[in-house]
C-alpha cells in the first residue's frame, strides 16, 4: 500500500501562516486552504511574501496543499453574470495556487439550477472552463471537480455523472477529481453499507479511470444517504460510520491519494481528532494486509 498524506482543511483567518500553525498543531499530513471569501466575490490578492512562506513551510513539512475555490462558483448556471464570476474566481484562485505551490484548486461541479438547462448547462460550462483548464494546464496546476451533494440539477453529483461532464470538457488533462464522502452519501451512494464504499470508487475508477482521483475529503455525514444535504458529521459519530472509511483507505483507487477531512471541529482540538482515526484505520488496513500476505 502507498502511504497517503492524512490533513484538514486549515483556517486561514490569521493569513497563510495562521495555517501552517493549525498543520503543527492537528498533525496534518496535508492541506487545504480558501485563499479568498468563501461566500463572496471578492478576490484578495494575498501577500507574496506570505505566499512565498506558506509555500516554504509546506515543502519543508513534506506535505501536499490544495486550495479551495470559492463556494459560489457556479459554472452551469443559467445567469452569464454568475458564469463569468466563476471563471474569473478559478483564474484568482490558480494564480495564487501557482504562488504557493499548490497541486491542485477544488471547485463545485455546479447546478444548472433548471432540469430543463441541463444541456445548455454543459455547452456553457465548456465554454468557459475549457480555456481555463488550458492556463492550469500551463501553470501545472490541476483543477479538481468535486461532485456536489444533489439537489437542483446537478452537473455532476452520483460519480456515473462524471462521464458527461468529462466528456464535455474533451476529457483535458488539467481535469482532476476531489471525491467527497458526504456528498456522495448524500447523493444517493449507499457507503456504509459493507462494500458500498469500495462499489462506489470502482464506478468512479471506471467512469473516469484509476488516474483522475487526486484528493479525497473524508467527512461522515449528519444526514441520511440521498438527503441531498451536505452537513459534515466527525467521522465515525454520523451516519456513514468507521467501517466505510476503512473501506475507502483499503481501495486501491485512494492508494498515495491525499486525504483532507473538513468535518465540524468546535467539540474537539481542531481535526485532530479525525486525523487520528483516519490514521489508526490506515495502521489496521496495513496489518490486515500483512496477515493476509503471511
Amino acid at each position: 500500500m502507498i502511504p497517503r498524506p492524512i490533513g484538514a482543511h486549515a483556517p486561514t483567518a490569521g493569513g497563510l501562516a495562521t495555517a501552517l500553525s493549525y498543520v503543527d498543531l492537528v498533525d496534518a499530513g496535508a492541506v487545504q486552504v480558501y485563499v479568498s471569501n468563501p461566500r463572496a466575490w471578492a478576490r484578495s490578492s494575498g501577500v507574496p511574501e506570505a505566499d512565498d512562506a506558506f509555500a516554504a513551510g509546506c515543502a519543508e513539512r513534506g506535505i501536499p496543499a490544495f486550495i479551495h475555490a470559492p463556494l459560489l462558483v457556479n459554472l452551469g448556471s443559467p445567469t452569464p453574470e454568475t458564469v463569468d464570476r466563476s471563471a474569473g474566481a478559478l483564474r484568482h484562485a490558480l494564480a495564487r495556487g501557482t504562488r504557493i505551490a499548490a497541486r491542485g484548486v477544488v471547485f463545485h461541479a455546479g447546478s444548472a439550477v433548471d432540469p430543463a438547462l441541463y444541456d445548455a448547462a454543459l455547452r456553457g460550462l465548456r465554454e468557459a472552463l475549457l480555456p481555463v483548464l488550458d492556463e492550469a494546464g500551463e501553470a501545472g496546476v490541476r483543477l479538481l471537480v468535486e461532485p456536489t451533494a444533489g439537489g437542483g440539477k446537478s452537473l455532476a453529483a452520483k460519480v456515473e455523472e462524471l462521464g458527461p461532464y468529462f466528456d464535455a470538457l474533451d476529457w483535458h488533462p488539467a481535469l482532476g477529481v476531489c471525491f467527497d464522502t458526504c456528498h456522495a452519501w448524500a447523493a444517493g451512494h449507499d457507503l456504509a453499507t459493507r462494500g458500498g464504499m469500495a462499489a462506489t470508487l470502482d464506478a468512479l475508477a471506471a467512469t473516469v479511470g484509476p488516474d483522475r482521483l487526486a484528493l479525497v475529503h473524508a467527512n461522515d455525514s449528519r444526514d441520511g444517504c440521498g438527503s441531498a444535504r451536505d452537513r459534515h458529521q466527525t467521522i465515525g459519530e454520523g451516519t456513514i460510520g468507521t467501517a466505510a472509511f476503512a473501506e475507502l483507505l483499503s481501495h486501491p483507487t485512494t492508494s498515495g491519494v491525499p486525504v483532507v477531512v473538513e468535518t465540524p471541529s468546535e467539540r474537539h482540538v481542531g481535526h485532530a481528532v479525525d486525523i487520528a482515526t483516519l490514521k489508526a484505520l490506515v495502521k489496521g488496513v496495513t496489518r490486515g494486509l500483512r496477515r493476509t500476505r503471511r
